[in-house]
């Protein structure tokens, strides 16, 4: 059985210059974290640009991630949308593609009751035989994931297997725990005290862009080193601290560009890209952070 925890990029959609899938770069980036250390992925979710993305480019989505990853690291493909049957397509069409999981964030727009939620995720996760992830962001879904819900969701989803938490509320990341639901924090800020309460990992977008940084603080807690992991997670902070100065999507699909030496594109309308300005600033943070590890023009 696959083992989720550790360190998982929430992975960018690079665009082309069209605005399309840019494949090339975005198996190159699967590439770049994998040999980083990166222990699995989170694919096509909030920093994946998820509502942004078409139905068609979410399936393709999957079979690069699944064909590129090769069984290196578990793939977790979100699937969510706001009706319950487009979720159970994007579902099985993920399981057929060969992802280790699927995550989906509950229906939104209309806010829905804990019984609907209930009956959309156990509708969502009985389309395939895959541990199921919930996706906790009620800042952009108008819909908190509690610890009610929750204990719902393991009495009637069987698939559940936990969550991402990227809401507020730290206090339920430990009463999840408790409750026996594997949860990954998705603030890379708070990877360590989220760590020493319990949780299995962080799932972020930072970490898509600065593997090394996010790795350095789960490494030095599993090697019970204290003031090393507090040294790493200070230092993630500061890197993400630097990506959100400017617009946050630009900015990681920037810092991926640099990284990897392909073109990531920008977010799709109506997210903003950088101004050359923000660029020049952002790319000269990074590198005197050590993060690049050399200006982008020599290389």
């Amino acid at each position: 059985m696959t083992e989720f925890r550790g360190i998982y990029p929430a992975l960018i959609t690079p665009m082309t210059d069209e605005g399309d899938l840019n494949e090339e770069a975005f198996r190159r980036l699967i590439d770049f974290d994998i040999e980083a250390g990166a222990h699995g992925f989170w694919i096509a979710g909030g920093t994946g640009e998820s509502v942004l993305v078409a139905d068609d480019e979410n399936r393709r989505i999957s079979e690069i991630a699944v064909t590129q990853a090769a069984g290196r690291v578990p793939i977790i493909m979100h699937v969510g949308a706001p009706s319950t049957q487009r979720t159970i397509a994007l579902a099985e069409h993920a399981a057929a593609a060969g992802v280790d999981a699927i995550c989906s964030v509950p229906p939104f727009f209309y806010q829905p009751s804990d019984a609907e939620i209930a009956r959309h995720y156990r509708e969502v996760a009985a389309a395939t035989s895959l541990p199921f992830f919930a996706y906790n962001l009620p800042s952009c879904t108008g819909v908190e994931l509690t610890p009610k819900i929750v204990a719902r969701l393991q009495d009637e989803v069987p698939e559940f297997a936990g969550l991402k938490h990227s809401a507020p509320s730290f206090i339920n990341v430990r009463e999840f725990v408790r409750m026996g639901a594997a949860t990954f924090i998705g603030s890379c800020q708070l990877i360590l005290p989220a760590l020493c309460v319990g949780a299995v990992g962080c799932i972020d977008g930072p970490p898509c862009c600065a593997p090394d940084v996010y790795l350095a603080v789960w490494n030095a807690f599993a090697q019970g080193d204290m003031p090393a992991a507090l040294a790493a997670q200070d230092r993630a902070i500061d890197v993400c601290g630097m990506l959100t100065r400017s617009p946050y999507f630009a900015s990681v699909k920037v810092a991926c560009s640099e990284q990897i030496g392909l073109d990531c594109g920008v977010p799709r309308p109506p997210l903003s890209p950088l101004t050359d300005q923000q660029r020049r600033m952002l790319v000269a943070s990074l590198h005197g952070a050590g993060v690049l590890a050399e200006p982008a023009a020599a290389r």
